[in-house]
């Protein structure tokens, strides 16, 4: 419980400071320290990536039982995979929020750090005098994001919502799914991660625009926002169309490109996707040169309006093959953009996912080895990713308060006493 805060990382070596810059060895984000509020997956998205990016991230967790997260499955032994995949390299600073003490602890910490993330519901930060307005106060270079559903400044900012909720209220649900079936969610939690994702963009410029100004600012990013950002067509289409084109869920195919769309194959299904300039590409994979001309196929919108000819045309082609794998490989002879549709388990042994390291395995000092998603991003001047650690609970109190806030071994024991400090096996 009192491994220091260099020793986070394994093996434990401090790339450097700031001030030391060396574009080989430095990690992009090393000397920026982060106070994160974060909890569940939207918040603690930001603060992973910039974790694995070099910042000092130190992870403020509510007492008793810290980040909700810690519970979410899978749970082995007390332990949560859920939570170390989302938590690695980070430092838990557990404190009771109810205790003065605590606040006081919290504020000293914001003059000392960059950024300040937070996904808390609304109210809270207000309520513990901890709002964009107190904190600037403190540190006028800080900057804030503050990740909700509905945002910050809006009609209904006093709203609580999760990833469904995201996918519902920005439309995203309404556009999944068979056309005569129900709204469906995504598979996975896509208005938590793109949200965060978002944030994490959105901190990077604000590093930028302070080294230029030298001025903090607060970011407010809401997950409907994220989510309703992510469509290509629904907007524009409907109001340049005066309302002739309704978007509407449409199974498998594209509406208004095809063929452009998943399809059944010997052994298994595939996406296969014609733009323009690879339609005569798939008639040639086809054998069926005298479809180019078609008039009923000449443009991406005449295929799309045909597509009920068009669709059993192609999937009567993939069908003759002996396996989808051969389906494939005939397609990328004729560069026709095409992917068999992996399963999670699929993709975990795929040499792509390897080979990238989008497929990582871990090793946890609780939970042994096991695999999760890499980190997303290549740098060519971004050091080699460290093996990172997700804390356990309070893990780092007395290591942050020493390191970072100057306090004795004696005072951090009688801040453990008094119930300010909590920590956990876990």
């Amino acid at each position: 419980m009192g491994r220091s805060i260099g020793a986070l990382r394994r093996p434990a070596k401090r790339l450097g400071h700031h001030k030391n810059y060396r574009g080989d060895t430095m990690k992009l984000l090393e000397g920026i320290r982060v106070l994160d509020f974060t909890q569940y997956l939207a918040g603690p998205t930001v603060t992973r990536l910039m974790a694995e990016m070099g910042a000092e991230i130190i992870k403020i967790e509510t007492a008793p039982g810290g980040d909700p997260a810690r519970e979410l499955p899978f749970v082995i032994d007390g332990r949560s995979g859920f939570f170390v995949q989302q938590n690695r390299g980070k430092q838990s600073l557990c404190l009771d929020l109810r205790k003065d003490e605590s606040l006081a602890i919290v504020r000293e910490l914001v003059g000392r750090v960059d950024v300040v993330v937070e996904n808390f519901g609304p109210g809270v930060m207000e309520k513990r005098g901890l709002a964009w307005p107190d904190l600037h106060a403190i540190n006028p270079r800080l900057l804030m994001a503050s990740i909700s559903a509905y945002g910050r400044d809006s009609p209904l900012s006093h709203k609580t919502g999760y990833d469904w909720v995201a996918q519902a209220f920005s439309g995203m649900m309404h556009m999944t799914g068979h056309p005569d079936g129900p709204p469906l969610p995504a598979g996975l939690s896509i208005a938590d991660v793109a949200t965060g994702v978002h944030a994490f963009s959105a901190i990077g410029y604000a590093l930028f625009h302070r080294e230029r100004t030298g001025l903090g600012q607060w970011m407010d990013i809401a997950m409907i926002d994220a989510m309703f950002h992510a469509f290509e067509i629904p907007i524009q289409g409907y109001t340049l169309s005066k309302g002739a084109y309704v978007p509407h869920r449409s199974g498998p195919h594209h509406p208004l490109v095809a063929p452009f769309g998943i399809f059944k194959g010997p052994t298994g299904y595939l996406v296969i996707l014609a733009l323009q300039l690879q339609w005569r590409g798939l008639c040639e994979a086809m054998g069926r040169l005298d479809l180019e001309h078609d008039p009923r196929y000449l443009t991406l919108a005449l295929r799309a309006a045909n597509q009920h000819e068009l669709t059993p045309l192609i999937e009567a082609w993939v069908a003759r093959f002996p396996t989808t794998q051969a389906v494939l490989e005939v397609l990328d002879q004729h560069r026709v953009p095409s992917a068999p549709v992996l399963s999670p388990v699929e993709a975990i042994d795929h040499p792509y996912f390897k080979a990238r390291g989008t497929v990582r395995t871990i090793t946890d000092p609780l939970l042994g080895e096991f695999c999760i998603p890499g980190f997303p991003l290549r740098f060519s001047a971004q050091p080699e990713l460290p093996d990172l650690v997700a804390p356990l609970l309070g893990q780092h109190n007395a290591a942050v308060l020493s390191e970072v806030l100057g306090y004795s071994a004696a005072r951090i024991a009688a801040l453990a006493a008094s119930g300010v400090l909590v920590h956990g096996e876990r």
